[in-house]
């Protein structure tokens, strides 16, 4: 019976309350590391989606005058503007520039695929 004197001591004293407060903040820690993980595990998914539909997009066709290939005709000419120098210093970087047609004749980028049908093969004999 002297132990209960003991226990009734340690709650006068506060011990109760001491021990409520670890529980609280331990809680409260574990709490928030979960949430930490679960915000880093959406971003790790939102980053694999986007990475995803970069690998599904189809390759642009750019001309090595860095224009889109619909911005050329069908001989290759570019009908885009671009600033071109016109002006330059003793040591060759230029001074003014001026907005002339872009002069590149062939594109250079990479070709598009274009749609293939073919019969699929019933008789092999």
């Amino acid at each position: 019976m002297d132990w209960l004197w003991w226990v009734f001591v340690f709650f006068i004293v506060g011990g109760f309350g001491w021990i409520a407060d670890t529980g609280r903040t331990a809680l409260r820690t574990r709490h928030e590391r979960r949430i930490e993980r679960f915000e880093l595990a959406e971003r790790e998914r939102e980053r694999e989606r986007l990475a995803l539909e970069e690998a599904n997009k189809q390759p642009e066709p750019v001309c090595g005058c860095s224009h889109h290939l619909a911005k050329h005709d069908r001989k290759g000419k570019c009908h885009e503007d671009m600033e071109t120098a016109v002006e330059w210093d003793e040591e060759k970087k230029p001074l003014r520039y001026e907005r002339r047609q872009c002069n590149c004749q062939q594109y250079v980028g990479p070709q598009p695929l274009s749609t293939i049908y073919a019969d699929e093969l019933t008789d092999l004999a």
